[in-house]
């Protein structure tokens, strides 16, 4: 039976949803299910798009434990002490952390100006220019380019770049191989990354600053472990990496987007009716985590516009199979 179900979702993902690259279904802390496509395997890495936010997330949250930052109230000016605050401009001086980790930070564009950000030198600095704006409503305004703070607050507090912050506390334990720095020069390679095959990397700006809300590759068998850390409430092989406090914060509805439950740059998924949270990227990239059935989803998937709903995938086809 479970063999005929598993051929059928094969032949779902060849017909339906044929971006999928990986899937790693991880039960009780073992590998059920593993299947690649697209002649991709477990040692392949792939553009995670927004799944980059909840690594952040992470790294933000081994940061407090470390005591690098003290409280997610800090406000975010504090951080960068040289910056200059343009005459009249009040909003931007309350934004704390917390703010931006919820999704709830004022900016003063509507849409994301990406080609005045990835066209300039410091991509921090240039965000920090469009924070703020007339009022701190905290609604919920979900960005990508807005979170570049947050690479540019655990850079000023650790002392290290993002990447190797996050090799030494967070990729080492879990045994993922450290990605290389990635520079993308123009139009056409930010193209070639995000449509590429075969990338790896987290990609940085011309003065050494990872990505926040884009921009890392890692396998699928990565974004499972990834899960299977948050599962376990921080936990990886006896090893404490995260404090649970912070897990459990972190994938807690604080914010809402319509109907949607977000966390600290986690969605929470029917948080009414059951704990499960995920970490979604563009094109159906997933890492899906059920407390209740102790079980763990990921997903990898090449660049697609407007990609089937792997929330709807997963529980209707997958969870099945549980």
């Amino acid at each position: 039976m479970i063999r005929r179900v598993q051929e059928e979702i094969i032949q779902l993902i060849a017909t339906s949803y044929d971006n999928i690259t990986g899937i790693v279904v991880l039960k009780d802390n073992k590998i059920t299910h593993e299947n690649y496509f697209h002649e991709y395997n477990q040692n392949d890495t792939i553009h995670i798009a927004s799944v980059t936010k909840s690594i952040l997330s992470i790294l933000i949250g081994i940061a407090i434990d470390k005591g690098f930052i003290k409280s997610l109230d800090q406000n975010v000016l504090d951080f960068f002490p040289d910056y200059q605050v343009k005459r009249r401009e009040q909003v931007i001086q309350k934004v704390t952390v917390r703010h931006l980790l919820t999704m709830t930070a004022p900016y003063k564009f509507q849409s994301e100006p990406y080609t005045q950000v990835y066209s300039s030198e410091d991509w921090t600095k240039e965000v920090l220019d469009l924070l703020g704006g007339k009022d701190l409503n905290e609604n919920f305004k979900y960005t990508t380019i807005g979170l570049q703070v947050l690479s540019g607050i655990l850079i000023n507090t650790t002392g290290h770049s993002v990447l190797n912050f996050a090799n030494e506390n967070l990729f080492k334990p879990l045994g993922i191989k450290k990605p290389n720095n990635l520079r993308i020069h123009n139009k056409q390679e930010h193209f070639d990354f995000l449509k590429g095959r075969h990338v790896n990397g987290w990609i940085m700006d011309p003065i050494g600053t990872n990505t926040a809300g884009w921009g890392l590759t890692l396998t699928t068998r990565d974004l499972a472990k990834i899960g299977q850390l948050y599962l376990n409430k921080g936990k990886w092989n006896n090893q404490q990496i995260l404090s649970s406090k912070w897990v459990e914060d972190s994938t807690k509805a604080h914010s809402n987007y319509g109907e949607l439950s977000y966390g600290y740059l986690w969605w929470i998924i029917d948080d009414q009716k059951n704990n499960c949270f995920a970490a979604i990227g563009d094109g159906g990239n997933i890492i899906y985590v059920d407390p209740d059935m102790k079980t763990v989803i990921a997903i990898t998937s090449l660049f697609m516009p407007r990609a089937k709903d792997r929330i709807t995938f997963i529980r209707k086809h997958i969870l099945p199979l549980l």
